[in-house]
């Protein structure tokens, strides 16, 4: 089976060395431009691209996928399927007739919940107990056409989004596989949405970082968890934004303020939160700083408990 892969991140990476390793025959793979980050924002190479060229694969990078100088190059590769993970570009219409089987798309939700840019880190903001990946028949809309597959994934209580992430392309990879043998087969045949059930992922900006002890634990706990690795959540501290990146909430407060250091446990803060819960921080970072646990936070800043994180 001929497969044209789309696809940028590690995420992405994770299906396509899956496809590899089980004997597909990779024609070709379109990925995002090299983009500047780090330090010294030096161009890298997508983790796909990378990939791809250490197996001996063609490689695209246009800054435009419905550039029309791209439909010859689709042509001449002939797929028999068009998958796609995370490739972070709509897909045209002209693209998706060229695949002789269903062109599929892998999402990180169980479709329709959580349609769009952020749904790993929307789930975990919205409190979900589970999550996990679908293969989907692409069309012109986003995230809406028939599904094919779906594995759960529970999401604990510690996951952050790079966690579960993580745990989603091992799943995805597997499901892929699985869609691709159905199909191929004849057997597998796409299911339609149900609309009434929609939800929308919209992407994570950095107007969402900013923490608020008068919230609930569990909504505080959640949102730090969502945000990491990237924007991270963040509290003022003494005239500082301080990053919140690991945390759990813990026995309920008492009737005091929220932003009350309650106490210094092993290895975290514990702070009163709104509705009189507790949440303990167990990883905390100051500006230009490394990341520290709770302790070590307490001891440099020389908190005591009753003092307000302020």
């Amino acid at each position: 089976m001929r497969v044209l892969y789309l696809g940028t991140p590690e995420f992405a990476a994770v299906s396509l060395r899956s496809l590899l390793d089980n004997g597909y025959d990779i024609c070709g793979v379109f990925t995002r431009p090299d983009r500047p980050s780090g330090r010294g924002q030096r161009l890298h190479a997508p983790p796909v691209k990378t990939l791809a060229e250490s197996r001996g694969i063609r490689v695209f990078q246009p800054e435009k996928l419905r550039a029309e100088e791209n439909r010859a190059t689709v042509e001449n590769f002939n797929p028999d399927i068009i998958v796609t993970a995370a490739y972070g570009q709509l897909v045209p219409a002209w693209m998706l007739r060229l695949s002789r089987l269903f062109p599929v798309n892998m999402h990180t939700s169980l479709l329709p919940r959580w349609r769009g840019a952020a749904p790993v880190a929307r789930a975990i903001l919205g409190g979900d107990a589970v999550s996990g990946v679908t293969t989907m028949v692409m069309d012109e809309s986003l995230d809406a056409g028939g599904v094919l597959l779906r594995e759960e994934v529970p999401i604990s209580l510690e996951a952050t989004t790079g966690e579960l992430t993580e745990t989603l392309a091992a799943a995805g990879a597997r499901l892929l596989i699985k869609t691709l043998e159905g199909l191929q087969s004849g057997k597998l045949l796409p299911t339609p949405q149900d609309e009434t059930l929609v939800t929308w992922a919209h992407k994570i900006t950095k107007s969402e970082s900013a923490v608020s002890w008068e919230r609930p634990a569990m909504e505080i706990h959640n949102r730090i968890r969502a945000l990491n690795p990237w924007p991270g959540a963040v509290v003022d501290f003494r005239g500082e934004k301080v990053n919140l990146w690991r945390s759990l909430p813990a026995e309920d407060a008492g009737n005091v303020p929220p932003g009350t250091l309650l106490c210094v446990t092993e290895n975290a803060l514990r702070v009163a939160c709104g509705g009189a819960g507790a949440i303990d921080i167990f990883e905390i970072q100051r500006p230009g700083k490394k990341r520290t646990n709770g302790r070590e936070f307490a001891s440099g800043a020389r908190l005591k408990p009753g003092q307000l994180l302020t």
